[in-house]
């Protein structure tokens, strides 16, 4: 079993960028395939970006392509989410969440696919 906390939230401008952090312990990270959700005020959980256990693949939701980035850092157990050029419209609580998965290069990107979760990081991007 793993436990996830998150960390690096907080209240930005649009334009600016923030660094997401979740920190795992119980197991090493590279037992799981990672990713990072979020969810908007009135909203359902959405899908933001994840990342296969070997590192090599990832996926992002539509909206972040090419302002998000998510990455892992084994020697720390740490996953990583960061955030450029950020837009009022990416305001959410942000959760990461841990995948059992057979093959290393699988990428999950349902929320019905992860078995661990973090309790979230509160982004506010004002306008």
């Amino acid at each position: 079993q793993v436990q996830l906390v998150e960390s690096g939230g907080g209240l930005v401008q649009t334009g600016d960028s923030l660094r997401l952090s979740c920190a795992a312990s119980g197991r090493t990270l590279s037992s799981y395939a990672m990713a990072w959700f979020r969810r908007a005020p009135g909203k359902e959980r959405e899908f933001v970006a994840a990342i296969s256990r070997s590192g090599i693949s990832t996926d992002y939701t539509d909206s972040v392509k090419g302002r998000f980035t998510i990455s892992t850092e084994n020697a720390k157990n740490t996953v990583y989410l960061q955030m450029n050029s950020l837009k009022p419209e990416d305001t959410a609580v942000y959760y990461c969440a841990a995948a059992l998965t057979y093959r290393s290069t699988t990428v999950v990107v349902t929320s019905s696919g992860y078995n661990y979760w973090g309790q979230g990081t509160q982004v506010t991007v004002s306008s």
